[in-house]
C-alpha cells in the first residue's frame, strides 16, 4: 500500500499495491497504522455503500457541519466515477480550490478526504458502486451542499449530469454565499 498526496492539501490517494497468486489478487486498502504514520484519521465509524445505475449519476457535493466533521475514504469496487473534493477548511490557503481526479475499479485506489472538505462523483459507466468508510456516522441534520454547479467554484465535470437528486438539483448553496457565512461566524 502507498500513500501519495494530492495537490490539495490533506487529501491523498491510496494505492493498493496487490500480491497475485492463482487464485487472483488480495491488496491493503486501509491500515490503521499506516494512516496514523501519515497523520491521517483511521478511525471507521461508519461504512457504506452507493449503487449509481446509469452513466452521468452526479451526487454531490456534501459535507458534515460540526460536531459531525467527518474524513472519507472512498474507493470505486465496480465501475468508473470521476471524484471531486472541494476545500472548504476556513483557515486554509486553498479554500476554494478543488482536486478532480478519476477512480475505478481497475486503479485498486482510493480517496482520502479530509474534514470539512465537500465531496462529489459523477460516475463514467452504467453500474458504478462506491465503497465509503467515514470517521463520523451519518447525520442528516448536519449534512451541507454546495452547488455542483457553482460559476465561482468552476469544477470542470467531464459531461453533462444526467441524473441529479432533487437537493442536489436545487442546491442554491454557492462558494460565495459560504465565505460570507464564515466571515459573518468568525471562522
Amino acid at each position: 500500500m502507498h500513500i501519495a498526496e494530492t495537490k490539495l492539501k490533506g487529501a491523498y490517494i491510496i494505492e493498493a499495491t496487490p500480491r497475485f497468486d492463482e487464485r487472483g489478487s488480495f491488496a491493503r486498502i486501509y491500515d490503521h497504522e499506516m494512516f496514523e504514520r501519515h497523520g491521517l484519521t483511521g478511525n471507521v465509524a461508519q461504512m457504506s455503500i452507493s449503487e449509481n445505475r446509469i452513466l452521468g449519476t452526479l451526487r454531490g457535493l456534501h459535507w458534515q457541519a460540526p460536531p459531525g466533521r467527518e474524513t472519507k475514504l472512498l474507493q470505486v469496487i465496480q465501475g468508473r466515477i470521476y471524484d471531486v473534493v472541494v476545500d472548504l477548511r476556513p483557515k486554509s490557503s486553498q479554500f476554494g480550490e478543488w482536486l478532480g481526479i478519476e477512480l475505478s475499479s481497475d486503479k485498486q485506489q482510493a480517496l482520502y478526504i479530509p474534514e470539512q472538505c465537500a465531496h462529489g462523483y459523477m460516475t463514467l459507466e452504467d453500474n458504478s458502486h462506491v465503497l465509503y468508510q467515514m470517521s463520523e456516522s451519518y447525520k442528516p441534520n448536519l449534512v451541507r451542499s454546495l452547488r455542483w454547479d457553482d460559476p465561482d467554484l468552476n469544477v470542470t465535470w467531464p459531461i453533462a449530469p444526467r441524473m441529479l437528486s432533487k437537493p442536489d438539483a436545487t442546491c442554491e448553496e454557492t462558494l460565495a454565499t459560504l465565505r460570507w457565512s464564515l466571515n459573518q461566524s468568525g471562522e
